[in-house]
């Protein structure tokens, strides 16, 4: 199919898709801090006083990724590119959608497998899995940072979220409690016109038209692929 002719899906997620490929979410990471001890390594603030304690957080939250697997969901996601022009817009950090093989995804929140420069923001570097440490350097001298969006900084690719989800045909939400602003407020954004489905067991109150269905992403997102798959010319534009 033509991928003019085909309609546009924009897949929104959070943590609760990578928790179900054992990534805890920030806010459960079993026992090893505590709320306020979360909130202070990742913000600006924590960065300045205690660099050292903030690349080790960030240290062993990639290496639980490094050591995870995609799972039925982010595979579902990567197969519904065979029906639609697929965006994927994820508050996730992690690269799970990349490895699935989705050819389009937006980070909001940043990159964890990536780290930037402190002197120059628009230098990022891969880090390939790998632990970042005091004294690795950009190659001006500048301490290199993780490419997170900290408490207080401003959400990344924002606008070009925007433009996506204004013009999509369909939105999948999927995985979000949508209670982290602003990303959260991005899916008032659609027209009208868009289906907008929820994925989730416990869903979250969404001020639009949608289907839910209750369900965890590992069963839920691969039921709606396989509905949509049944549906004649569900995936051609009008």
């Amino acid at each position: 199919m033509d991928k003019i002719n085909k309609r546009h899906l924009v897949v929104f997620t959070g943590s609760g898709i990578s928790a179900e490929s054992g990534i805890p979410t920030y806010r459960g990471l079993n026992g090893l801090w505590t709320e306020s001890e979360f909130r202070f390594l990742a913000s600006i603030e924590g960065w300045k006083s205690s660099p050292e304690r903030v690349l080790e957080f960030y240290n062993i939250r990639r290496r639980q990724i490094v050591e995870a697997s995609p799972n039925a969901a982010h595979l579902a996601i990567k197969e519904m590119e065979s029906l639609f022009e697929v965006t994927v817009i994820t508050q996730n950090v992690d690269d799970l959608h990349e490895r699935a093989g989705s050819t389009s995804v937006l980070h909001l929140h940043g990159e964890i497998m990536k780290a930037r420069s402190s002197g120059v923001e628009s230098k990022i570097y891969n880090l390939n899995g790998t632990d970042l440490n005091w004294g690795d350097k950009d190659d001006e001298g500048y301490q290199l940072r993780p490419h997170i969006v900290w408490f207080g900084e401003s959400v990344l690719e924002m606008e070009e979220a925007l433009s996506v989800l204004k013009k999509a045909d369909l939105l999948l939400i999927c995985g979000t409690s949508l209670q982290v602003y602003p990303a959260a407020g991005l899916i008032q954004e659609v027209s009208p016109k868009c289906e907008v489905y929820c994925v989730d067991m416990d869903p979250p109150p969404i001020k639009l038209s949608v289907t839910y269905i209750q369900s965890s992403a590992t069963l839920g997102v691969p039921q709606l692929l396989s509905e949509w798959q049944s549906s004649e010319n569900n995936y051609v534009k009008k």
